[in-house]
Order: C-alpha cells, then structure tokens, then sequence
C-alpha cells in the first residue's frame, strides 16, 4: 500500500502551564493555553518538554482531571494541566513528582556569584567554572545533588531528578529564588563555610598560631580568625564584613517576601 493512502489519526493535546512556568516560553505565546497536534502515542513527559518546560521544574500534572505521572502515554484528545513545585493545593495530592527540600546543589559555570552567596548562608554546593555539563551531570548523580543552571537543555537531561532554572539575572535575586524552592530559610547558618573549596569545617584559631601568613595591617587591626580544615583559607571579620552581613540579611528579608 502507497505510504501516501496509510490512515493516521490525528490528536490533538492542550497544556495550560500554571505559576511561572510560562518563563520557558517565547515572550508571545506567554499568559496562554499551548495546543499541540500528535499522531502517535507519547509521553506526557516528552509533550511538556517539547513546549520548552523541563521536567525538574514540574511538579504535578493533571490529564483531563487525573493525576499522572512523566511517564504517562498520552494518545487521545486531553487536556494537560501542569504545576510547578511552589504552588501547593489544599486537597491532598499524591503524585507530587519533585523533592520540595534539598541543601546539596551543584551549579554551572555562569552562576559563580550565586554558589557564593548560597555558600556564605552555608550550603554545600559544588562549583567548578571549568566543568562541562557531562562532569555536572555526573557530581549530581554521584553526590545526590540538586543541578542548579540557566541551560534549560541541561536540565532536561533523563538523568536530572531534581534541579532549577533561576528566572533572574540577578545574583541576588537567584539566591532568593533558590530558598524558596527549595524550602532552605531554616537551614540557613551564615559563615560557616569556606568559600573557596566549600568545606563546612572553619576552625577558630589563635592570631600567634598564623601571625607569619597575616598582611601587616591585618596584624595590626584584627584579633578573631578562622581557618578552613580543608584547604586552611583563613577567614576574619574584615572591612567588607558588615557590608556582607547587610546584603545576606535583605536576601533573607527578601525570602519571607
């Protein structure tokens, strides 16, 4: 038979993304319901995906009523309700597909200044500005972390369980974002981190022990010190230091917002 004359049916789907979801679509077709034509079965997973959304900012999804999961196959007529992770619904809801809480990340090359931010409230996140996203992806899978990066392709990598696309430029504003998702505020322990090699052991030690490592005007003006037990960076509450302070307190201020 004529490839020409082989009957294929046609369906059609219809996504309505919910929250902020719609950031991973064109400016024009944003604040609107996506309909999409398809002749086979697919994953509901592979649909969303297919509209820009990845799949570890989804965490529930309604078809035509029902809760499903990614690996759902849709092949009829349906309407697709899709639901980030922050919007919480007052029935009880079973196959919520994200973890809410992790303190673990690992970030990509293009987010220095949020790994610093994240590490000065304190939280383990691995950072090498040098690694590609094969090395990214397997520190995540390996070290149980979630892959924070502004690649949504990367995100969308069968591997990847949990992860994040921050919305904003702003270093500041990503640190915010991340606390929220990830429901951090109460894990939060400023300075307890080494910035540099992300140990979390700093150990308090006497100004005689590393006077010979000192500048001399940090001889002469500051009495408290810290050292890392991992690469020994030595820490001390320098002129920066209340600027610093101020800025983590208006991203804290900021996360109850």
């Amino acid at each position: 038979m004529p490839e020409s004359s082989i009957d294929v049916r046609q369906f059609s789907v219809r996504l309505s993304l919910h929250g902020d979801l719609d950031f991973f679509l064109p400016s024009r077709t944003r604040h609107k319901d996506i309909t999409r034509s398809l002749s086979e079965k697919t994953s509901v997973k592979d649909v969303i995906e297919a509209c820009g959304v990845p799949h570890p900012e989804v965490d529930l999804i309604l078809v035509n009523g029902e809760e499903v999961d990614f690996d759902y196959g849709v092949m009829n007529d349906a309407e697709i309700e899709v639901y980030p992770p922050e919007i919480q619904f007052p029935q009880s809801r079973k196959k919520r597909l994200q973890i809410h809480t992790i303190s673990r990340f690992v970030t990509d090359g293009h987010l220095g200044k949020l790994t610093r931010n994240l590490r000065l409230l304190g939280f383990d996140v691995a950072y090498d500005p040098r690694a590609h996203d094969r090395q990214l992806l397997d520190v995540m899978d390996r070290e149980n972390r979630a892959l924070l990066t502004r690649d949504r392709r990367l995100l969308m990598h069968a591997v990847v369980r949990t992860g994040y696309c921050p919305r904003s430029q702003d270093p500041d504003e990503q640190t915010v974002e991340v606390i929220r998702r990830f429901n951090l505020p109460g894990l939060i322990a400023p300075f307890t981190r080494c910035l540099r090699c992300n140990n979390a052991s700093l150990q308090e030690i006497t100004k005689a022990d590393i006077i010979e490592e000192l500048e001399p005007l940090t001889k002469i003006y500051y009495e408290q010190f810290r050292r890392c037990t991992g690469c020994g960076q030595i820490y001390w509450p320098g002129s920066h230091f209340p600027k610093l302070q101020k800025r983590l307190e208006k991203i804290r201020a900021n996360v109850g917002s």
